[in-house]
Protein backbone atom coordinates (compact mmCIF):
# COMPACT_ATOMS: atom_id res chain seq x y z
CA UNK A 1 0.00 0.00 0.00
CA UNK A 2 1.04 3.50 -1.26
CA UNK A 3 1.88 5.62 2.07
CA UNK A 4 0.25 9.09 2.54
CA UNK A 5 4.01 10.52 3.01
CA UNK A 6 4.87 9.02 -0.27
CA UNK A 7 1.86 10.84 -2.34
CA UNK A 8 2.49 14.02 -4.68
CA UNK A 9 2.12 17.10 -2.69
CA UNK A 10 -1.15 19.08 -2.87
CA UNK A 11 -1.05 21.01 -6.26
CA UNK A 12 -1.84 24.78 -6.08
CA UNK A 13 -5.65 24.59 -6.34
CA UNK A 14 -7.31 25.47 -9.03
CA UNK A 15 -9.71 28.13 -9.89
CA UNK A 16 -13.31 27.07 -8.76
CA UNK A 17 -15.97 27.40 -11.60
CA UNK A 18 -20.39 27.62 -10.72
CA UNK A 19 -21.99 25.09 -11.79
CA UNK A 20 -23.33 27.07 -14.71
CA UNK A 21 -19.70 27.58 -15.63
CA UNK A 22 -18.82 24.25 -15.53
CA UNK A 23 -21.88 22.95 -17.29
CA UNK A 24 -20.81 25.55 -20.36
CA UNK A 25 -17.33 24.18 -19.69
CA UNK A 26 -18.31 20.62 -20.44
CA UNK A 27 -20.27 21.39 -23.27
CA UNK A 28 -17.52 23.21 -24.80
CA UNK A 29 -15.22 20.30 -24.17
CA UNK A 30 -17.65 17.71 -25.98
CA UNK A 31 -17.97 20.43 -28.87
CA UNK A 32 -14.23 20.05 -29.08
CA UNK A 33 -13.71 16.89 -28.98
CA UNK A 34 -16.70 16.18 -31.75
CA UNK A 35 -15.20 14.91 -35.20
CA UNK A 36 -18.52 15.37 -36.63
CA UNK A 37 -20.41 12.12 -36.46
CA UNK A 38 -18.47 10.84 -33.32
CA UNK A 39 -16.68 12.35 -30.06
CA UNK A 40 -13.06 11.09 -29.06
CA UNK A 41 -12.20 9.81 -25.77
CA UNK A 42 -9.12 12.55 -25.65
CA UNK A 43 -7.62 13.89 -28.45
CA UNK A 44 -3.93 13.24 -27.59
CA UNK A 45 -3.75 9.94 -25.80
CA UNK A 46 -7.25 8.81 -26.86
CA UNK A 47 -7.77 10.09 -30.58
CA UNK A 48 -10.47 7.38 -31.28
CA UNK A 49 -14.22 6.23 -29.83
CA UNK A 50 -14.17 3.56 -27.44
CA UNK A 51 -17.25 1.92 -26.62
CA UNK A 52 -18.03 2.44 -23.10
CA UNK A 53 -17.12 6.12 -23.32
CA UNK A 54 -19.31 6.62 -26.04
CA UNK A 55 -22.08 5.51 -24.08
CA UNK A 56 -21.49 8.04 -21.44
CA UNK A 57 -20.79 10.72 -24.33
CA UNK A 58 -24.18 9.92 -25.23
CA UNK A 59 -25.84 10.30 -21.78
CA UNK A 60 -24.09 13.86 -21.19
CA UNK A 61 -24.76 14.96 -25.18
CA UNK A 62 -28.75 14.29 -24.34
CA UNK A 63 -28.80 17.28 -21.85
CA UNK A 64 -27.45 19.19 -24.87
CA UNK A 65 -28.96 17.91 -27.97
CA UNK A 66 -30.71 14.22 -28.23
CA UNK A 67 -30.00 14.37 -31.63
CA UNK A 68 -26.25 14.67 -31.23
CA UNK A 69 -26.85 11.80 -28.57
CA UNK A 70 -28.37 9.32 -30.81
CA UNK A 71 -25.75 10.35 -33.60
CA UNK A 72 -22.83 9.07 -31.03
CA UNK A 73 -24.60 5.75 -30.52
CA UNK A 74 -25.75 5.34 -34.53
CA UNK A 75 -21.81 5.48 -35.48
CA UNK A 76 -20.86 2.93 -32.77
CA UNK A 77 -23.27 0.52 -33.84
CA UNK A 78 -22.53 1.13 -37.27
CA UNK A 79 -19.53 -1.10 -36.35
CA UNK A 80 -21.28 -3.80 -34.84
CA UNK A 81 -20.13 -7.44 -35.90
CA UNK A 82 -22.20 -10.10 -37.67
CA UNK A 83 -22.36 -11.41 -34.26
CA UNK A 84 -23.78 -8.77 -32.93
CA UNK A 85 -20.32 -7.50 -30.74
CA UNK A 86 -20.14 -4.22 -30.33
CA UNK A 87 -16.71 -3.36 -30.36
CA UNK A 88 -14.48 -1.82 -27.59
CA UNK A 89 -12.43 0.52 -30.30
CA UNK A 90 -13.96 2.00 -33.57
CA UNK A 91 -10.56 3.81 -35.24
CA UNK A 92 -11.15 7.16 -36.83
CA UNK A 93 -9.65 7.67 -40.20
CA UNK A 94 -6.12 9.54 -40.37
CA UNK A 95 -4.63 8.91 -36.71
CA UNK A 96 -1.80 6.20 -36.74
CA UNK A 97 -0.44 7.21 -33.52
CA UNK A 98 -2.35 5.11 -31.20
CA UNK A 99 -1.11 1.40 -30.59
CA UNK A 100 -2.19 -1.30 -30.43
CA UNK A 101 -3.57 0.24 -34.32
CA UNK A 102 -5.98 -1.64 -36.65
CA UNK A 103 -2.58 -3.33 -38.17
CA UNK A 104 -2.47 -5.11 -34.96
CA UNK A 105 -5.76 -6.02 -34.94
CA UNK A 106 -6.37 -7.17 -37.94
CA UNK A 107 -10.02 -8.06 -37.46
CA UNK A 108 -11.13 -7.80 -41.23
CA UNK A 109 -8.29 -9.77 -42.75
CA UNK A 110 -8.80 -12.68 -39.66
CA UNK A 111 -12.79 -12.86 -39.03
CA UNK A 112 -15.33 -12.60 -41.51
CA UNK A 113 -17.73 -11.36 -38.80
CA UNK A 114 -15.91 -7.74 -38.70
CA UNK A 115 -17.84 -4.92 -40.29
CA UNK A 116 -16.79 -4.43 -43.32
CA UNK A 117 -16.69 -0.13 -42.61
CA UNK A 118 -14.52 1.53 -40.16
CA UNK A 119 -11.58 -0.54 -38.66
CA UNK A 120 -12.14 -1.69 -35.42
CA UNK A 121 -10.56 -4.02 -32.54
CA UNK A 122 -11.74 -7.31 -31.45
CA UNK A 123 -12.73 -6.78 -27.54
CA UNK A 124 -15.99 -5.58 -26.46
CA UNK A 125 -16.26 -2.78 -23.04
CA UNK A 126 -19.16 -3.00 -20.64
CA UNK A 127 -22.39 -2.93 -22.12
CA UNK A 128 -23.43 1.27 -20.82
CA UNK A 129 -25.77 1.68 -24.16
CA UNK A 130 -28.99 0.74 -22.82
CA UNK A 131 -28.30 3.18 -20.19
CA UNK A 132 -28.29 5.65 -22.84
CA UNK A 133 -30.47 4.88 -24.92
CA UNK A 134 -33.15 4.88 -21.86
CA UNK A 135 -31.76 8.59 -20.71
CA UNK A 136 -31.79 9.71 -24.53
CA UNK A 137 -35.60 9.27 -24.75
CA UNK A 138 -36.31 10.24 -21.15
CA UNK A 139 -34.76 13.75 -22.05
CA UNK A 140 -36.78 13.86 -25.32
CA UNK A 141 -39.54 14.14 -23.15
CA UNK A 142 -38.78 17.83 -22.53
CA UNK A 143 -38.04 18.94 -26.30
CA UNK A 144 -40.26 19.99 -28.85
CA UNK A 145 -42.65 17.70 -30.13
CA UNK A 146 -40.46 17.06 -33.83
CA UNK A 147 -37.64 16.52 -31.42
CA UNK A 148 -38.82 14.03 -29.63
CA UNK A 149 -40.79 12.34 -32.43
CA UNK A 150 -37.40 12.49 -34.34
CA UNK A 151 -35.31 10.49 -31.04
CA UNK A 152 -38.48 7.27 -30.77
CA UNK A 153 -37.79 6.94 -34.68
CA UNK A 154 -34.70 7.10 -34.23
CA UNK A 155 -34.29 4.40 -31.17
CA UNK A 156 -36.55 2.37 -33.07
CA UNK A 157 -34.35 2.27 -36.01
CA UNK A 158 -31.19 1.35 -33.78
CA UNK A 159 -33.37 -1.22 -31.87
CA UNK A 160 -32.57 -4.45 -33.95
CA UNK A 161 -28.48 -3.57 -33.50
CA UNK A 162 -29.12 -3.31 -29.57
CA UNK A 163 -31.09 -6.27 -29.14
CA UNK A 164 -28.42 -7.75 -31.44
CA UNK A 165 -26.01 -6.73 -28.94
CA UNK A 166 -27.29 -8.23 -25.97
CA UNK A 167 -27.69 -11.51 -27.43
CA UNK A 168 -24.30 -11.71 -28.12
CA UNK A 169 -23.65 -11.20 -24.43
CA UNK A 170 -26.04 -13.01 -23.03
CA UNK A 171 -25.09 -16.34 -25.25
CA UNK A 172 -22.00 -16.14 -26.75
CA UNK A 173 -20.52 -14.41 -23.32
CA UNK A 174 -22.25 -16.81 -20.91
CA UNK A 175 -22.94 -19.88 -23.26
CA UNK A 176 -23.00 -22.17 -19.52
CA UNK A 177 -26.13 -19.44 -19.04
CA UNK A 178 -24.50 -18.84 -14.83
CA UNK A 179 -25.51 -15.19 -14.80
CA UNK A 180 -21.50 -14.16 -15.40
CA UNK A 181 -19.79 -12.33 -18.52
CA UNK A 182 -16.93 -13.76 -20.07
CA UNK A 183 -14.42 -11.17 -20.62
CA UNK A 184 -10.53 -12.21 -22.67
CA UNK A 185 -8.86 -9.25 -21.54
CA UNK A 186 -8.79 -6.55 -18.92
CA UNK A 187 -9.07 -3.98 -21.29
CA UNK A 188 -12.97 -5.64 -21.94
CA UNK A 189 -13.85 -4.52 -18.34
CA UNK A 190 -12.99 -1.21 -18.95
CA UNK A 191 -11.02 -1.47 -15.63
CA UNK A 192 -7.53 -2.42 -17.56
CA UNK A 193 -4.90 -2.39 -14.87
CA UNK A 194 -7.11 -3.26 -11.75
CA UNK A 195 -5.94 -5.25 -8.99
CA UNK A 196 -8.48 -7.56 -9.90
CA UNK A 197 -6.91 -9.02 -12.81
CA UNK A 198 -3.21 -9.64 -10.92
CA UNK A 199 -3.77 -13.53 -9.69
CA UNK A 200 -5.29 -13.92 -13.38
CA UNK A 201 -2.55 -12.08 -15.17
CA UNK A 202 0.17 -13.91 -13.79
CA UNK A 203 -0.52 -17.07 -15.87
CA UNK A 204 -0.18 -14.58 -18.92
CA UNK A 205 3.16 -15.63 -20.08
CA UNK A 206 3.64 -13.97 -23.85
CA UNK A 207 5.62 -16.34 -26.28
CA UNK A 208 9.25 -16.03 -26.32
CA UNK A 209 9.62 -14.79 -29.81
CA UNK A 210 6.75 -12.02 -29.05
CA UNK A 211 7.94 -8.42 -29.75
CA UNK A 212 5.75 -6.05 -27.75
CA UNK A 213 5.34 -2.72 -29.50
CA UNK A 214 5.50 0.74 -28.83
CA UNK A 215 3.45 2.13 -26.55
CA UNK A 216 1.87 5.79 -28.27
CA UNK A 217 -0.05 6.10 -24.54
CA UNK A 218 3.61 6.79 -22.63
CA UNK A 219 4.48 9.57 -25.27
CA UNK A 220 1.09 11.28 -25.66
CA UNK A 221 1.42 11.16 -21.35
CA UNK A 222 4.30 12.71 -21.35
CA UNK A 223 3.65 15.68 -23.73
CA UNK A 224 0.13 16.28 -21.43
CA UNK A 225 2.96 16.67 -18.37
CA UNK A 226 2.31 12.78 -17.11
CA UNK A 227 4.53 10.28 -16.32
CA UNK A 228 4.36 6.65 -16.51
CA UNK A 229 3.56 6.18 -13.22
CA UNK A 230 0.01 7.08 -13.54
CA UNK A 231 -0.35 4.09 -16.43
CA UNK A 232 0.60 0.40 -16.31
CA UNK A 233 3.84 -1.04 -16.38
CA UNK A 234 5.58 -2.17 -19.76
CA UNK A 235 5.14 -6.04 -17.55
CA UNK A 236 1.26 -4.86 -17.27
CA UNK A 237 1.44 -3.91 -21.50
CA UNK A 238 3.50 -6.61 -22.42
CA UNK A 239 0.58 -9.09 -21.63
CA UNK A 240 -1.95 -7.04 -22.70
CA UNK A 241 -0.48 -6.95 -26.08
CA UNK A 242 -0.14 -10.72 -25.88
CA UNK A 243 -3.42 -11.28 -25.33
CA UNK A 244 -4.41 -9.25 -28.46
CA UNK A 245 -1.97 -11.84 -30.23
CA UNK A 246 -3.98 -14.85 -28.54
CA UNK A 247 -7.41 -13.66 -29.75
CA UNK A 248 -5.85 -13.17 -32.83
CA UNK A 249 -4.34 -16.10 -33.37
CA UNK A 250 -8.20 -17.40 -32.42
CA UNK A 251 -9.60 -15.59 -35.49
CA UNK A 252 -11.61 -13.94 -32.56
CA UNK A 253 -13.60 -16.49 -32.75
CA UNK A 254 -15.85 -16.78 -28.98
CA UNK A 255 -15.55 -20.83 -28.99
CA UNK A 256 -12.27 -20.88 -30.02
CA UNK A 257 -11.49 -18.33 -27.21
CA UNK A 258 -13.19 -19.83 -24.73
CA UNK A 259 -10.67 -23.05 -25.44
CA UNK A 260 -7.34 -21.43 -25.94
CA UNK A 261 -7.26 -17.93 -24.50
CA UNK A 262 -4.59 -17.88 -21.08
CA UNK A 263 -7.42 -14.77 -19.80
CA UNK A 264 -10.91 -15.84 -19.30
CA UNK A 265 -12.63 -14.15 -16.43
CA UNK A 266 -15.94 -13.85 -15.24
CA UNK A 267 -16.64 -10.39 -14.70
CA UNK A 268 -18.88 -8.91 -11.94
CA UNK A 269 -19.01 -5.55 -12.37
CA UNK A 270 -20.10 -6.22 -16.49
CA UNK A 271 -22.34 -7.78 -15.39
CA UNK A 272 -23.87 -5.95 -13.13
CA UNK A 273 -24.09 -3.02 -15.78
CA UNK A 274 -25.86 -5.86 -18.25
CA UNK A 275 -28.13 -6.29 -15.56
CA UNK A 276 -29.18 -2.59 -15.35
CA UNK A 277 -29.24 -2.12 -19.14
CA UNK A 278 -31.23 -4.93 -20.12
CA UNK A 279 -33.90 -3.53 -17.51
CA UNK A 280 -33.70 -0.33 -19.15
CA UNK A 281 -33.73 -1.60 -22.41
CA UNK A 282 -37.17 -3.16 -21.37
CA UNK A 283 -38.64 -0.14 -19.69
CA UNK A 284 -37.87 1.19 -23.61
CA UNK A 285 -39.43 -1.38 -25.34
CA UNK A 286 -42.02 -1.58 -23.01
CA UNK A 287 -42.84 2.08 -23.91
CA UNK A 288 -42.37 2.38 -27.84
CA UNK A 289 -44.27 -0.77 -28.29
CA UNK A 290 -40.84 -2.78 -29.60
CA UNK A 291 -40.08 -6.63 -29.42
CA UNK A 292 -37.71 -8.31 -26.89
CA UNK A 293 -38.99 -6.77 -23.35
CA UNK A 294 -39.45 -10.67 -22.10
CA UNK A 295 -36.17 -11.41 -23.15
CA UNK A 296 -34.32 -8.04 -21.71
CA UNK A 297 -36.27 -8.90 -18.34
CA UNK A 298 -35.18 -12.90 -18.58
CA UNK A 299 -31.62 -11.84 -19.15
CA UNK A 300 -31.42 -9.14 -16.24
CA UNK A 301 -33.09 -12.12 -13.53
CA UNK A 302 -30.50 -14.13 -14.98
CA UNK A 303 -27.29 -12.00 -14.53
CA UNK A 304 -28.49 -10.64 -11.36
CA UNK A 305 -28.47 -14.23 -9.92
CA UNK A 306 -25.32 -14.53 -11.15
CA UNK A 307 -24.15 -11.68 -9.70
CA UNK A 308 -25.67 -11.88 -6.09
CA UNK A 309 -24.62 -15.64 -6.07
CA UNK A 310 -20.63 -14.02 -5.65
CA UNK A 311 -22.00 -11.16 -2.93
CA UNK A 312 -20.27 -12.08 0.58
CA UNK A 313 -22.29 -11.41 3.66
CA UNK A 314 -21.09 -7.55 3.41
CA UNK A 315 -22.67 -7.91 0.24
CA UNK A 316 -19.53 -7.68 -1.54
CA UNK A 317 -19.10 -8.97 -4.50
CA UNK A 318 -16.51 -10.99 -6.62
CA UNK A 319 -15.32 -12.22 -10.11
CA UNK A 320 -14.43 -15.85 -11.12
CA UNK A 321 -11.39 -17.26 -12.72
CA UNK A 322 -13.50 -19.17 -15.48
CA UNK A 323 -9.64 -21.30 -15.83
CA UNK A 324 -9.49 -22.50 -12.68
CA UNK A 325 -13.01 -21.88 -10.48
CA UNK A 326 -11.47 -19.83 -8.38
CA UNK A 327 -13.50 -16.80 -6.74
CA UNK A 328 -11.44 -13.96 -6.74
CA UNK A 329 -12.29 -11.07 -4.22
CA UNK A 330 -10.37 -7.98 -4.42
CA UNK A 331 -10.89 -4.87 -2.64
CA UNK A 332 -11.86 -2.96 -5.90
CA UNK A 333 -14.89 -0.69 -6.37
CA UNK A 334 -16.38 -3.99 -8.30
CA UNK A 335 -17.48 -5.41 -5.13
CA UNK A 336 -20.53 -2.99 -5.76
CA UNK A 337 -21.71 -4.53 -8.19
CA UNK A 338 -24.74 -5.62 -6.78
CA UNK A 339 -25.80 -1.74 -6.44
CA UNK A 340 -26.24 -1.61 -9.91
CA UNK A 341 -27.88 -4.74 -10.38
CA UNK A 342 -29.94 -4.41 -7.50
CA UNK A 343 -31.73 -8.06 -5.48
CA UNK A 344 -29.50 -7.78 -2.20
CA UNK A 345 -31.96 -8.46 0.55
CA UNK A 346 -32.38 -5.03 2.54
CA UNK A 347 -29.93 -5.98 5.61
CA UNK A 348 -27.16 -6.74 2.87
CA UNK A 349 -27.90 -3.29 0.84
CA UNK A 350 -27.44 -1.52 3.92
CA UNK A 351 -23.90 -3.24 5.09
CA UNK A 352 -22.68 -2.60 1.57
CA UNK A 353 -23.59 1.18 1.13
CA UNK A 354 -21.97 1.25 5.02
CA UNK A 355 -18.66 0.01 3.14
CA UNK A 356 -18.91 2.70 0.74
CA UNK A 357 -19.23 5.33 2.99
CA UNK A 358 -16.59 3.93 5.35
CA UNK A 359 -12.78 5.02 5.95
CA UNK A 360 -11.99 1.93 3.70
CA UNK A 361 -13.71 3.75 0.89
CA UNK A 362 -15.55 6.90 0.12
CA UNK A 363 -15.26 7.85 4.25
CA UNK A 364 -11.24 8.04 4.56
CA UNK A 365 -10.26 11.09 6.35
CA UNK A 366 -7.56 11.85 3.99
CA UNK A 367 -9.60 12.16 0.51
CA UNK A 368 -9.59 15.26 -1.24
CA UNK A 369 -13.16 14.36 -2.10
CA UNK A 370 -15.43 11.69 -0.15
CA UNK A 371 -15.73 9.72 -3.66
CA UNK A 372 -14.96 5.96 -4.58
CA UNK A 373 -11.34 5.04 -5.33
CA UNK A 374 -11.11 2.19 -7.89
CA UNK A 375 -9.24 0.49 -5.42
CA UNK A 376 -9.48 0.04 -1.66
CA UNK A 377 -6.86 2.69 -0.01
CA UNK A 378 -6.43 -0.43 2.49
CA UNK A 379 -5.80 -2.79 -0.19
CA UNK A 380 -2.22 -3.74 -0.15
CA UNK A 381 -2.59 -3.23 -3.90
CA UNK A 382 -3.46 0.65 -3.75
CA UNK A 383 -1.62 3.11 -5.96
CA UNK A 384 -3.53 6.55 -5.81
CA UNK A 385 -1.63 7.54 -9.34
CA UNK A 386 -1.48 4.69 -11.22
CA UNK A 387 -4.90 4.14 -13.70
CA UNK A 388 -7.43 2.01 -11.99
CA UNK A 389 -5.58 0.96 -8.97
CA UNK A 390 -6.64 3.87 -6.78
CA UNK A 391 -7.52 6.80 -8.92
CA UNK A 392 -11.31 8.67 -8.20
CA UNK A 393 -12.68 8.18 -11.67
CA UNK A 394 -15.83 10.66 -12.71
CA UNK A 395 -17.71 8.37 -14.35
CA UNK A 396 -17.34 5.14 -11.78
CA UNK A 397 -18.64 8.10 -9.11
CA UNK A 398 -21.92 8.65 -11.82
CA UNK A 399 -22.78 4.52 -12.15
CA UNK A 400 -22.33 4.46 -7.91
CA UNK A 401 -24.69 7.58 -7.60
CA UNK A 402 -26.92 6.14 -10.22
CA UNK A 403 -26.66 2.82 -8.35
CA UNK A 404 -27.97 3.69 -5.45
CA UNK A 405 -30.78 6.36 -6.49
CA UNK A 406 -32.04 3.25 -8.05
CA UNK A 407 -31.20 1.09 -4.95
CA UNK A 408 -33.65 3.58 -2.81
CA UNK A 409 -30.21 4.84 -1.17
CA UNK A 410 -31.42 8.57 -2.22
CA UNK A 411 -29.26 10.18 1.04
CA UNK A 412 -26.09 8.40 -0.06
CA UNK A 413 -26.51 9.19 -3.81
CA UNK A 414 -27.08 13.16 -2.82
CA UNK A 415 -23.80 13.11 -1.19
CA UNK A 416 -21.78 11.74 -3.39
CA UNK A 417 -23.53 13.54 -6.53
CA UNK A 418 -22.56 16.65 -4.56
CA UNK A 419 -18.98 15.60 -3.72
CA UNK A 420 -18.32 14.65 -7.26
CA UNK A 421 -19.57 18.27 -8.67
CA UNK A 422 -17.16 19.97 -5.99
CA UNK A 423 -14.66 17.62 -8.06
CA UNK A 424 -15.43 18.71 -11.22
CA UNK A 425 -15.62 22.26 -10.57
CA UNK A 426 -11.70 22.75 -11.92
CA UNK A 427 -13.39 22.46 -14.87
CA UNK A 428 -10.36 20.48 -16.41
CA UNK A 429 -12.36 17.26 -16.90
CA UNK A 430 -9.27 14.75 -15.74
CA UNK A 431 -9.34 11.12 -17.25
CA UNK A 432 -8.99 10.74 -13.43
CA UNK A 433 -7.99 12.30 -9.98
CA UNK A 434 -5.92 12.06 -7.23
CA UNK A 435 -8.28 10.73 -4.34
CA UNK A 436 -5.64 11.94 -1.46
CA UNK A 437 -4.56 15.50 -3.08
CA UNK A 438 -6.97 15.63 -5.65
CA UNK A 439 -4.69 16.23 -8.42
CA UNK A 440 -5.93 15.74 -11.80
CA UNK A 441 -4.49 12.98 -13.54
CA UNK A 442 -4.38 11.12 -16.71
CA UNK A 443 -5.75 12.59 -20.48
CA UNK A 444 -7.13 16.16 -20.03
CA UNK A 445 -10.22 17.43 -21.01
CA UNK A 446 -11.68 13.74 -21.58
CA UNK A 447 -15.22 13.72 -23.12
CA UNK A 448 -16.44 10.93 -20.74
CA UNK A 449 -15.75 13.29 -17.44
CA UNK A 450 -17.20 16.11 -19.47
CA UNK A 451 -20.47 14.32 -20.01
CA UNK A 452 -20.88 12.95 -16.83
CA UNK A 453 -20.42 16.12 -15.14
CA UNK A 454 -23.12 17.32 -17.62
CA UNK A 455 -25.54 14.60 -16.59
CA UNK A 456 -24.42 15.28 -12.51
CA UNK A 457 -25.55 19.30 -13.07
CA UNK A 458 -28.83 18.76 -15.09
CA UNK A 459 -30.70 15.87 -12.55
Amino acid sequence: MTTVSAMHPSPAPAARLTRNQTAARAAYVLAGNDRGRLTVAAPQLYPHMWSWDAAFIAIGLARVSTGRALTELETLLAAQWRTGMVPHIVFTEGDATYEPGPQRWACRETCPDAPDGPATSGLIQPPVHGVAVRRILDAARTASTAERREAVQRIRALWPALLAWHRYLATRRDPDGRGILTIYHGWESGLDNSPRWDAPYAAVVPAPEFVPFRRADLHALGALGGAAAQRPSDADYAKYQWLVEELRRAGYDDERARRTLSFRMGDVLTSALFVAANEELATVADELDLPGVDELIGYADRFRRGVLQTADERGFAADIDLRTGAVVRTETVAGFAPLLSGGLDPARRRALVATLTSADWCGHPGFAHALPPSTSPNSAAFDPVRYWRGPQWPPVTWLMVWGLERSGEQETAHALREAALDQLADGLFAEYYHPFTGEPLGARPQSWTAAVALDLLAA
